[in-house]
């Protein structure tokens, strides 16, 4: 089993920057990939951002590019997502996810989920 938890959450206004933090436990992580989902209300579950662990391989939804990084710290077993220039529409909860073998980039591929963690944008 792997456990996930979030942190770094909370309200900005536009433009503004966060980083969340994904501290993970429970087994050895050198064929998990990691990642960041998002759910807005009333909206599905969708991809944010990935990284492979042992691999400095990075994945993001066009909607992040160029604004939103992902990286991790192998010897903190941590996740990070930096987020800059936010926008109202990135108000989500923010999940941290984790795959065996790779990076999942559809919800249904996901093996661990973290708790979520609010991340609001005000315009």
């Amino acid at each position: 089993q792997v456990q996930l938890v979030e942190s770094g959450g909370g309200l900005v206004q536009a433009g503004g920057s966060l980083r969340l933090s994904c501290a993970a436990s429970g087994r050895t992580f050198n064929h998990l990939g990691m990642g960041w989902f998002r759910q807005a209300p009333g909206k599905e579950r969708e991809f944010v951002g990935g990284i492979r662990w042992t691999v400095s391989n990075t994945y993001y939804a066009d909607s992040v590019k160029g604004r939103f990084t992902v990286s991790r710290d192998n010897a903190k077993n941590t996740v990070y997502l930096q987020m800059n220039n936010l926008k109202p529409e990135d108000t989500a909860v923010y999940y941290c996810a984790a795959r065996s073998g790779g990076v999942a980039t559809t919800q249904y591929d996901v093996d661990y989920w973290g708790q979520g963690t609010q991340v609001t944008v005000s315009s």
